[in-house]
């Protein structure tokens, strides 16, 4: 299924995207921010593809005229916080920051959350020093919930203050009714 906007595309991720993924996701100032390692070759981008990339709501952010590989973003199931509650995750490659891609995808990724997927909730979140993820998260409504903030070590051994947001059903209807 595709999610299709004014200008994106949001399609599922196919391996022909690998090349294109290794030259976005090499950027050591993309990962990082998001929570991964830089890629370092074509294959650990397919690899990201049929593993990551492969879950029923991960999309592929594409420019609607030319096709051309953008970002992600993706909604998961959060088992942990129990039924209807759903995480919201994004990146874009450098190329198109400050363009407004992402919260136009954003928009339509939560569109499709409450009025297809049936959530009860999103949870997004992002570390402290990640402003860019933050304005996209304030632009699309959500309201911080400081006391589930958290310290995150990730695999650089980093430690990250982690920034927690959620956004109800009757928020985003309240928002976008």
């Amino acid at each position: 299924m595709n999610i299709i906007t004014e200008r994106l595309i949001l399609r599922s991720w196919q391996e022909g995207d690998a090349a294109d993924l290794y030259m976005l996701a090499r950027d050591v100032d993309i990962g990082p921010r998001a929570g991964w390692r830089p890629h370092d070759s074509i294959a650990y981008s397919l690899k990201t593809i049929r593993t990551i990339m492969a879950g029923p709501e991960v999309y592929a952010i594409t420019d609607k005229d030319t096709g051309t590989l953008m970002g992600s973003i993706g909604l998961r199931p959060m088992i942990e916080r129990g039924d209807g509650e759903w995480e919201l995750t994004f990146w874009i490659g450098k190329p198109y920051w400050g363009r407004g891609y992402v919260p136009e995808a954003a928009v339509a990724a939560l569109r499709h959350a409450f009025t297809e997927l049936g959530c009860a909730s999103v949870w997004c979140t992002h570390f402290d020093e990640n402003g860019q993820s933050r304005r996209v998260i304030e632009k699309c409504g959500f309201t911080r919930m400081p006391e589930l903030d958290r310290r995150d070590s990730l695999s650089d051994g980093v430690i990250h203050q982690l920034r927690v947001y959620r956004m109800t059903a009757e928020e985003w209807s309240e928002l976008h009714g």
